[in-house]
């Protein structure tokens, strides 16, 4: 694939618009955001907020750590934080710089002013919208499809800015309906170092960091320590210790970083952190690891063009399968092996739901890199899952498909059941 060709722009174009910086859980962090740039439109920190949020921002805020607020939860805490102490120019890092007077402040409001938290009767799977009140003025922010997308600026009466809402995700990210396995195989084989490095060298940077905080601190279930513990130290169990450990210290208030993908930080972690663990036992050259992560990252935002951002069905699959296919790039493979290792893998854990941003995310993350590795073992092996094996169709882009239409709208049902008992829990 040539540098001057247009899918090889829009390749490059898509990793960096979705391998970006964010702290702590996208979703409560997008919430902070929104209430950041509310309190930015009013000109102060407001004495009233009022959150309104389509069913899987709920799912997604309401178990995690928001980080910088000394261990706050909830969407009331991330709102609370966005509007005290949050920098809108900074977006996904909004409250990275947080003080601890700040903290303190940010506890306070919550005790003195009210915060109103009620679900969207919206058509959107993710639809947040912030309206902040000081005396007799008010501000509204609305952010639709991904966490940095505002589509709605409001201050008292005047609307500051408005966009389509039907084309506004179309005209913000690179179309992705072109993409395919064999295209990004070709793409990861071609592509320029110079033109990916600083993208790929911030999520390595990053996601490796929070990693090793993983392991070394006391974060949710501690999923990586206890497969460490009892699984041994060999690369398969590492690479899944690794990106589990990650996701609980993300989950649990960690206040590193993390390189996402998909608009996910634990899918971010998911499709780096097993490929690089791979290519230090390996050995391999640099530029290997370059093209591997391109593969994984990829794969996995190809995976979620059908499934969407927010969905019944867990993002950690897809990353995880990811990882696998970036796993078989590092081994040498090409378009062959990497197509079996994807519809090995999403044969084995396509069933796994998403239930919200929590710590069991760990574990689940750690049973999708195990599928990705095991589905390119299988390969070479002689194994496979073949047409007619459940959801699996001959040839990999119909099963990618399938999983799509299983994801998106076969799973409508269940993402209602399961909000509708996380919302009897609270």
């Amino acid at each position: 694939m040539e540098r001057t060709q247009e899918e090889y722009k829009k390749y490059v174009s898509i990793l960096k618009e979705e391998l970006l910086p964010a702290m702590g859980c996208t979703e409560p962090i997008a919430i902070a955001y929104a209430a950041a740039k509310a309190r930015e439109l009013l000109g102060q920190i407001p004495e009233k907020i009022e959150v309104f949020v389509s069913g899987n921002i709920i799912k997604n805020v309401k178990s995690v750590v928001v980080p910088n607020t000394g261990g706050l939860r909830g969407i009331e805490a991330a709102a609370a934080a966005g509007a005290v102490a949050g920098d809108a120019k900074r977006e996904l890092e909004v409250i990275s710089s947080v003080t601890e007077e700040e903290k303190k402040k940010i506890k306070e409001y919550l005790e003195s002013n009210p915060i109103i938290v009620e679900l969207a009767d919206s058509s959107y799977i993710f639809d947040i919208q912030i309206i902040a009140y000081e005396g007799k003025h008010s501000s509204y922010v609305r952010i639709l499809d991904y966490h940095t997308n505002i589509v709605l600026l409001k201050k008292d009466e005047d609307i500051l800015l408005k966009r389509d809402m039907k084309g506004a995700i179309k005209q913000s990210l690179t179309d992705r309906a072109f993409m395919s396995v064999n295209g990004i195989v070709e793409f990861a084989d071609s592509v320029i170092i110079e033109d990916v490095k600083e993208t790929l060298d911030r999520q390595i940077a990053f996601n490796c960091a929070i990693a090793e905080e993983g392991i070394k601190g006391d974060y949710g279930a501690n999923i990586g320590k206890v497969l460490l513990k009892e699984y041994g130290k060999d690369i398969k169990t590492r690479a899944k210790a690794k990106a589990a450990a990650g996701s609980d210290a993300r989950m649990n208030g960690c206040s590193l970083p993390v390189v996402i993908n998909s608009g996910s930080g634990n899918q971010g972690i998911t499709v780096s952190v097993p490929v690089i663990e791979y290519a230090k036992e390996l050995g391999v050259s640099q530029d290997k690891l370059y093209r591997a992560l391109v593969v994984s990252n990829l794969i996995a935002i190809h995976q979620k063009t059908g499934i969407g951002r927010l969905s019944a069905y867990c993002g950690a699959v897809s990353a995880g399968c990811g990882s696998g296919a970036g796993i078989a790039y590092l081994y040498g493979g090409g378009l062959v092996e990497i197509s079996h290792t994807i519809v090995n893998s999403l044969a084995v854990v396509s069933g796994i739901i998403c239930d919200g941003a929590k710590a069991s995310c760990a574990a689940k993350i750690a049973s999708a890199v195990d599928a990705g590795i095991l589905g390119y073992y299988m390969f070479i092996n002689g194994q496979e899952f073949k047409g007619g094996d459940g959801i699996v169709t001959k040839g990999v882009e119909n099963t990618i498909h399938n999983v799509g239409v299983l994801a998106k709208d076969g799973m409508r049902e269940t993402d209602k059941e399961i909000l509708k008992i996380m919302m009897e829990e609270c």
